[in-house]
């Protein structure tokens, strides 16, 4: 049961509903920020693919072009990934898959428990285990003491006497890193399941690769110009990314443990980070828009009643974005903005 910390974690009212859908680069939906329209047929027959979720769907789309049928299970949801109840329909879904990708990390775990039954055969491609299956230095994991610990320079959690989860942070789309080990991760499979179009899939690769410039160019200009500036987050969402631009995390460590183990807060913790805001203790706040609950907004407002920046980030790409290029990069521009930061 989801606390009323984390709300209901609904994902934006934008959004749409839960269903699942189809992603190929011959239809008409606008999902990829690379140019689709000059690209060559696929020379064979297209690889049956099926993503667990859209943040990881829309890459594979782009690189599949043509060559690949991408469906995607959970697009766009109003449901939280951790807690989804798959349908029949799903488990059909799987069914035929020549290639599964999921993001693992306890993330969506359903889906690779359908993967496993009805598309045994598959290779799976999990974004958390080519990550490490670890959360970035910086980011809080589970020790093999059993409680949670910080590497490079964070607080250490153990003292409150509860776990993180042994995944460490699962969002691992916001890690720069993974984004690329993944793209490679997934264009390998695909040729190695079409070798006749192994040349497609490396110029699709390589197109996306380009596509990707104005986001390694705006995660570059952030680190150079606001490496050891701070922030404190209503969630983890975005950690693994503000690890990447050089972010310092000063979120209270009792609330981060409250966050990870998605219960509320104690008083005393809350108090802590309204106290942080109320003494313009970071330079601005990372808020995650696709939640509800009184705690995160008192803390929205605890922060734009003592000026600091509001920095919006999304769980899943909102329902205007053509791609997850477009998402990342308008999300790094507003933090950008928001730290006085040229790009």
């Amino acid at each position: 049961m989801i606390s009323s910390f984390r709300g209901v974690r609904v994902l934006a009212a934008t959004l749409a509903v839960s269903l699942p859908f189809v992603l190929s680069a011959c239809g008409g939906d606008d999902t990829s920020a690379m140019d689709t329209s000059a690209a060559p047929d696929c020379p064979t027959t297209p690889v049956n693919v099926v993503v667990s979720v859209d943040q990881w769907g829309n890459i594979v789309s782009q690189l599949g072009g043509a060559c690949a049928e991408v469906t995607t299970v959970l697009a766009g949801s109003a449901v939280d990934p951790h807690d989804y109840e798959p349908a029949p329909s799903d488990a059909a879904d799987f069914e035929g898959a020549q290639l599964v990708v999921l993001n693992g990390g306890h993330y969506d775990e359903w889906a690779a428990k359908l993967a496993a039954t009805s598309a045994a055969d598959a290779p799976v491609v999990n974004a958390v285990e080519l990550s490490g299956g670890h959360a970035e230095q910086g980011q809080e994991h589970a020790g093999e003491d059993g409680h949670g610990h910080a590497e490079e320079g964070q607080e250490h959690a153990g003292e409150q006497g509860q776990e993180l989860g042994d995944e460490g942070n699962p969002h691992v789309w916001y890690n720069p890193t993974a984004v690329t080990e993944f793209a490679e991760a997934v264009t390998a499979q695909l040729g190695k399941l079409s070798p006749d179009a192994a040349g497609y899939f490396a110029e699709r690769h390589a197109e996306f690769a380009e596509s990707m410039k104005p986001y390694d160019e705006v995660i570059a200009a952030i680190k150079a110009g606001a490496t050891g500036r701070t922030y404190a987050a209503t969630e983890s969402v975005f950690g693994d990314m503000a690890t990447a631009l050089g972010l310092v995390d000063r979120t209270p460590q009792g609330y981060q443990v409250a966050a990870a183990n998605e219960s509320d807060p104690s008083p005393a913790d809350l108090d802590a980070f309204l106290q942080l805001l109320a003494d313009r203790g970071v330079d601005v706040l990372i808020y995650n828009t696709q939640t509800e609950g009184s705690v995160p907004e008192q803390i929205r407002s605890a922060a734009e009643q003592a000026g600091i920046a509001v920095v919006d980030v999304t769980e899943t790409l909102p329902s205007d974005a053509k791609s997850f290029q477009d998402w990342q990069v308008a999300q790094l521009d507003s933090l950008a903005k928001a730290l006085d930061v040229r790009t």
